[in-house]
């Protein structure tokens, strides 16, 4: 068998066709990045390949200290030579881990590389990836260019002043659109130490004073407005778990005033207060018509020792088995008794949790959207080949498959849009499998409209970007 061929993980001719002469083609929206704009405003070019492979990049980061790779060739001061090089010894030895598959993909499509990458050849190909990277057709918009992209949406936090995605907007000379997305899970998180901090400095940002839960709403609407006037139309929420503990409106003031005066809230109390911003902050969706998404199942930051090193967003974060149904349940019905619930994306990063977003969801879809609320894609430590499959799989057991907003990068790199090629190889596989055991008719025709939608065209008609 040919490595990674041009029938890569596509096992039936059902699964080939829907693939090369439906899926391959499609654009892509990267409707959730973590990408820094600054570096599309001022199309930056990689020195080297670990420029654009290793910084920033915690996926590859944790199988490098799984391989007894020194820190100092991950996050340290070693050479670039020597980072990729260590990188290398260690993607040799990752059969069926994603990472293996993302990296040959992207070593095929940007630098025309098809042999598996080794500790043999890893100066070889680390000495081409940088004469490619060298040249004017592979600086940051030239990437996001040739791999088809149409809008991206970073992550921006309330404070921030969007001047990048300002002068991307005025910009007539790049024709992709870079958009903001609203993260506000600072302006929640009142039990960290840095709160009151953060407080002062979105009071600055929207030019006001915060001494009451009132001004912090007010603050929050006035950064929506501006976000909103530079093209936002999309939230997201890195929580722990979604949270349901409602209490009087009084007690949420009182919450909020004994934080600000520098005491430390109970546990209860931090339930409640988030609670009463969720449900603050999601009729504020409805209201501007934006698209509402929670990540949640993670528990951050477990190796203390590594934290105070390296800081947070490093590779030292796990899944959770924590996250009640009822909880959720019950928050999206507080939105929705109203008739305020948004369009709702719900990822779990458990995957055990399929089944339970597969039944909740459909108890809040209406006639509003076509699906309205989403099972977002396989997310973080399941964006892999059983991780993807199991995911469309739920999703089809209990919902519509085909109304899916499909695959997001989730991505510090811009060479991660290949994530959107191994997805719609599986989709299209999965799709192939189910006609070939003869659960769908053969209507190649019909397939290849939904491989298109879930691919594309779902995004744009759910987004309305």
């Amino acid at each position: 068998m040919e490595f990674m061929s041009k029938d890569f993980l596509l096992k039936s001719e059902t699964a080939k066709k829907l693939y090369h002469e439906y899926a391959a083609t499609m654009p892509i929206i990267d409707y959730h990045c973590h990408i820094n704009p600054q570096e599309i405003a001022e199309d930056r070019k990689f020195d080297t390949i670990t420029q654009v492979w290793l910084g920033g990049d915690h996926y590859k980061w944790r199988q490098m200290r799984s391989n007894g790779i020194e820190e100092k060739y991950i996050t340290g001061n070693a050479s670039d030579r020597e980072k990729f090089k260590a990188f290398a010894a260690t993607l040799e030895k990752a059969i069926g881990n994603p990472l293996y598959h993302w990296s040959h993909l992207e070593l095929q499509r940007y630098f025309n590389i098809s042999e598996p990458l080794t500790s043999a050849n890893a100066d070889e190909i680390f000495d081409i990836c940088n004469e490619k990277l060298a040249k004017a057709d592979m600086s940051v918009r030239n990437i996001i260019r040739k791999s088809n992209v149409t809008t991206i949406c970073t992550t921006d936090d309330p404070v921030d002043d969007l001047r990048w995605h300002k002068q991307l907007s005025e910009d007539k000379s790049f024709e992709v659109k870079v958009l903001p997305a609203w993260r506000p899970d600072k302006a929640m998180n009142i039990e960290k130490p840095e709160y009151i901090d953060y407080i002062s400095l979105l009071a600055k940002a929207a030019d006001c004073t915060i001494h009451t839960f009132e001004d912090l709403k007010k603050a929050i609407m006035k950064r929506m407005e501006f976000f909103h006037g530079m093209g936002c139309s999309v939230s997201d929420h890195g929580i722990n778990f979604v949270v349901f503990k409602p209490a009087a409106a009084d007690v949420i003031e009182n919450i909020f005033s004994k934080r600000m005066s520098g005491s430390a809230v109970t546990e209860e109390e931090e339930l409640q207060f988030k609670t009463a911003f969720m449900v603050f902050i999601g009729k504020e969706y409805h209201r501007l018509g934006w698209v509402m998404q929670l990540h949640y199942g993670t528990k951050r930051n477990n190796n203390a020792l590594m934290l105070k090193k390296l800081g947070p967003d490093t590779g030292y974060d796990c899944i959770n088995n924590y996250a009640p149904a009822a909880e959720l349940a019950d928050f999206l019905n507080a939105l929705n008794i109203d008739d305020q619930l948004p369009k709702t994306i719900l990822y779990s990063l458990n995957p055990n949790d399929n089944a339970v977003i597969g039944t909740i969801i459909g108890c809040f879809q209406d006639d509003s959207a076509i699906g309205k609320i989403q099972q977002g894609s396989a997310w973080w430590f399941n964006d892999h080949k059983t991780g993807m499959t199991d995911q469309m799989i739920s999703l089809a057991n209990l919902g519509l498959l085909a109304n899916f907003v499909g695959m997001l990068t989730d991505s510090r790199s811009f060479l991660s849009y290949t994530r959107h090629e191994y997805f719609r190889r599986i989709l299209c596989n999965l799709l192939g499998d189910f006609v070939e055991n003869g659960e769908y008719p053969a209507n190649i025709d019909f397939l290849g409209s939904m491989v298109k939608d879930i691919s594309y065209n779902n995004c744009v008609r759910y987004f309305k970007f």
